[in-house]
C-alpha cells in the first residue's frame, strides 16, 4: 500500500550539518558482549570505526589515521575515522558494538508515525577532529 513521504524527525543544520546511520559490522554482533571476547574475530575488528566519506575527510582534515569526535544534540563519542567510499558525502556511518564508543548514545527515539518504530538510523551530527 502507497504511502507518503514523512521526512525524519532530525534533519541536518549549521549546528549539525551531517548525517550519521548507525548498524551493525559483519564480525560483530549486538552490544559485541560475546564476539569481543573471540581473539579471532578482535583480529579482524577490533575497535569501533565511523565511516566518513573522502571528499568530508578532506574538508575536515583528516589522513585517514586519525581519531574523530561524532556530536549530537544528545552526547558526542570518539572513535577512529575510516575513510571510505562506503558512505555518501555528507554522511558517516557508526557501528554500536565498542561501548566505549557505541553510536546509540547519538541518536533519539522519535517514532515513525506508520510503523512505531525508533527513528535510529537518521541523527543529524557534527564530525570533528578529536
Amino acid at each position: 500500500m502507497p504511502i507518503d513521504h514523512v521526512p525524519p524527525a532530525e534533519r541536518p543544520d549549521d549546528d549539525y550539518p551531517m548525517v550519521m546511520s548507525t548498524g551493525r559490522v559483519l564480525y560483530h554482533w549486538h552490544g559485541g558482549q560475546m564476539t569481543r571476547r573471540s581473539q579471532g574475530i578482535m583480529q579482524v575488528y577490533d575497535e569501533a570505526l565511523v565511516e566518513v566519506n573522502p571528499d568530508d575527510a578532506h574538508k575536515l582534515g583528516l589522513n585517514g589515521r586519525d581519531r574523530v569526535r561524532v556530536t549530537s544534540r544528545r552526547g558526542s563519542i570518539e572513535a577512529k575515522a575510516w575513510v571510505t567510499e562506503r558512505v555518501p558525502p555528507g554522511m558517516v556511518y557508526a557501528n554500536f558494538h565498542f561501548p566505549e564508543a557505541s553510536a546509540n548514545v547519538l541518536t533519539h527515539a522519535s517514532l515513525d508515525p506508520v510503523s512505531k518504530i525508533p527513528s535510529y538510523k537518521v541523527t543529524a551530527v557534527k564530525v570533528e577532529l578529536a
